[in-house]
C-alpha cells in the first residue's frame, strides 16, 4: 500500500534524486585517510623501521628522497612481494569481537638506470641516476565488526531526528539515510503545533519507536594508494647529492557497511541499513631532496614532499529495511510491516589537497661493520583541503581545521654486516594526527630483517608489525553539547612479511 506522504512527494523526489544533498558524509575523514604517511619501500628499508631519508643507494629513494639515487654506481632492478594480515579487535559495551583480513601483494617494483662518471673523468658532477618505481604507499584491506547483547543508550533513530531538524518535509527525501528513515516511517513529521493547529510543510520530526535496541555492524574496506615515481639523483664530488621526482598517484577505496538494530516490545522489530561507497581517482606530487656528507662516516638528508593534488570520483548508494510488527500508523491510515527504501546511485567528484611534508635524517657509519640511521617528519594535517562543485565543502574543511593538527614522526634503524650477510632492526613512531584528544591514535612500528649480497644480485627479507588504535562512531547524537552516540574502540595490528629480490647490471 502506498502512503499519502509518498504520493505527495514522489514528483519532488524524481526532480532531486540525481543530486542528493547527502551523498556520503564525512569528507573530512577522507582527507585524513588519504593523507596519512607511512614509510614504505624495499624489504631492506622496512627492516630498518622505514628510516631512509639520509640513506642513499636503495631503490626506496625513488619515491622518498630522490637524492639517494646519486649513490648508485650500477643499474638495478628489484621486485618485492609481500604477505600479511590485518587483525582488528573491537570493544563495544565490553563485548569483544576479533576479525582478520589476509593480504598478498607486490607493493614495490623498481628500476634504476645509473650513469656514473669514471675515476679519471674530471669535474664536480660525478654522474647521475634515473629511477622509476611502482610503490603501494598505503592499503585499506580491513574488516571489523561489533555487537552487543546489552541494550545501547541511544538508537540511530535519535540521530535521524536530529539530522532532520529544520528540513522541510517536501525536501527530506533528498537527504541520504535521513531521507530513507523518513520513507520507511522511522521518523515522521510533527504536523500540529502545541495548540493543535496543522503545520504546513513541517520541518521537525519524531518517532513512535521509543525503546533502546541491541546493535551490531560489519564494516569491510578494501583498496590501496599507489604511486608511480619518476626520479633523478645527481652526485657532486661524492659529497653533495641532490634529487627531484614526480609522483603520479592513484586511489582505490571501497567501503561496505551493514548496520542493524533489534528491538523488543516496540512497534519496530528490526532495522537494517546497507551502505556502499567507492572512491577512485588520480593525483600528482613533487619531491625534492638533498643528502650531504660532511665527513665520510656521516650522511645528512633533507626532503620536501609537496601536497598531492587529487581529483577523486565517488559512487554511493544505501538501502534501508524496517520490519514492523503490523503496526497501525493512524496519521497515514496504514498498517506497517516490511518497509524498505533505497537511494539511487549517487555520483560525485571532488578535489583533495593533502598536506605537504618535511623530512630530515642522519646516518652514522661504523666503517664496514654497519650503520645507524634515523628520520623525522613534520606533517600538518590541518592543511588538507577539499573542493567540489557537487557539494559545499565548507563544513568539512572546518572539521579538518578543528580536528586535525601537527605531528612529528620518528624512525630509527640499524644494520650490522658480517661478510655478505646483513642483519637489521628498526622502530617507527607516527604521531597522533588529531589536534587534542584523551585517546591516542599514534602508530608504533616494530621491524627486523636480514639480507645477503652477491656480485650480481641480492635478497632481503623483513617482518614488520604495526599497531594503532581507533575510535569509531557509527552515528552521532548530541545532547547538551556532548556526544552520547555509541563509541567503539578498535585495536589494529598489521603484520607484514616482505621479500625483495634485486639484480645489478
Amino acid at each position: 500500500m502506498i502512503s499519502i506522504k509518498k504520493l505527495l512527494l514522489s514528483a519532488s523526489f524524481l526532480l532531486f534524486s540525481m543530486s542528493l544533498v547527502e551523498a556520503q558524509s564525512g569528507y573530512f575523514e577522507d582527507a585524513l585517510r588519504f593523507s596519512q604517511f607511512y614509510s614504505t619501500g624495499s624489504a631492506r628499508v622496512t627492516g630498518l623501521g622505514g628510516a631512509q631519508m639520509s640513506l642513499g643507494g636503495d631503490i626506496s629513494n625513488i619515491h622518498t628522497n630522490p637524492a639517494g639515487l646519486g649513490f648508485f654506481r650500477r643499474s638495478e632492478f628489484s621486485i618485492t612481494p609481500s604477505f600479511g594480515s590485518w587483525t582488528t579487535e573491537t570493544n563495544y559495551l565490553d563485548q569483544i569481537q576479533e576479525n582478520r583480513t589476509g593480504n598478498i601483494a607486490i607493493p614495490n617494483l623498481s628500476l634504476v638506470i645509473s650513469n656514473p662518471k669514471g675515476p679519471l673523468e674530471t669535474g664536480a658532477f660525478r654522474g647521475g641516476t634515473f629511477g622509476i618505481s611502482f610503490n603501494r604507499t598505503n592499503h585499506f584491506n580491513s574488516n571489523f565488526g561489533y555487537f552487543s547483547d546489552i541494550e545501547g543508550q541511544t538508537s540511530i533513530i535519535d540521530a535521524f531526528i536530529q539530522n532532520a531538524s529544520g528540513i522541510p518535509e517536501n525536501q527530506i527525501e533528498n537527504f541520504g539515510l535521513t531521507g530513507l528513515a523518513y520513507n520507511t516511517f522511522l521518523i515522521n513529521p510533527i504536523t500540529e503545533d502545541a495548540s493543535g493547529n496543522p503545520i504546513s510543510n513541517p520541518s521537525e520530526y519524531d518517532s513512535f519507536v521509543l525503546g533502546f535496541p541491541f546493535q551490531d555492524e560489519s564494516v569491510i574496506t578494501e583498496g590501496r594508494t599507489t604511486q608511480t615515481s619518476l626520479s633523478y639523483g645527481a652526485n657532486f664530488n661524492n659529497k653533495l647529492f641532490v634529487g627531484a621526482g614526480l609522483g603520479l598517484t592513484s586511489i582505490s577505496y571501497t567501503s561496505r557497511k551493514s548496520y542493524g538494530e533489534e528491538f523488543f516490545n516496540e512497534p519496530l522489530q528490526v532495522t537494517s541499513i546497507e551502505e556502499f561507497l567507492n572512491i577512485n581517482g588520480f593525483g600528482a606530487n613533487l619531491n625534492l631532496g638533498v643528502i650531504y656528507k660532511p665527513i665520510d662516516v656521516v650522511n645528512l638528508g633533507f626532503n620536501f614532499q609537496s601536497p598531492t593534488w587529487y581529483r577523486l570520483n565517488e559512487e554511493y548508494e544505501a538501502s534501508m529495511i524496517n520490519q514492523f510488527d503490523n503496526f497501525y500508523f493512524e496519521p497515514e491510515d496504514i498498517t506497517l510491516g516490511r518497509e524498505e527504501s533505497s537511494t539511487p546511485i549517487i555520483l560525485g567528484t571532488y578535489n583533495l589537497n593533502t598536506p605537504m611534508r618535511f623530512s630530515g635524517g642522519a646516518t652514522f657509519f661504523a666503517g664496514k661493520n654497519g650503520f645507524i640511521t634515523a628520520d623525522i617528519d613534520f606533517v600538518d594535517y590541518s592543511r588538507g583541503r577539499i573542493n567540489s562543485r557537487d557539494f559545499n565543502p565548507n563544513d568539512d574543511n572546518q572539521e579538518i581545521r578543528r580536528l586535525y593538527g601537527q605531528t612529528f614522526n620518528y624512525r630509527v634503524g640499524g644494520e650490522y654486516r658480517i661478510d655478505k650477510f646483513r642483519f637489521r632492526a628498526g622502530y617507527g613512531f607516527y604521531g597522533d594526527p588529531f589536534r587534542s584528544s584523551t585517546f591516542s591514535r599514534s602508530t608504533q612500528q616494530f621491524s627486523g630483517g636480514f639480507g645477503v649480497r652477491f656480485e650480481k644480485f641480492y635478497v632481503d627479507a623483513a617482518l614488520m608489525s604495526m599497531r594503532f588504535d581507533q575510535l569509531y562512531n557509527p552515528y552521532s547524537v548530541i545532547e547538551n553539547g556532548q556526544e552520547i552516540g555509541p563509541i567503539i574502540e578498535i585495536r589494529n595490528n598489521i603484520t607484514n612479511g616482505m621479500l625483495t629480490v634485486g639484480f645489478n647490471f
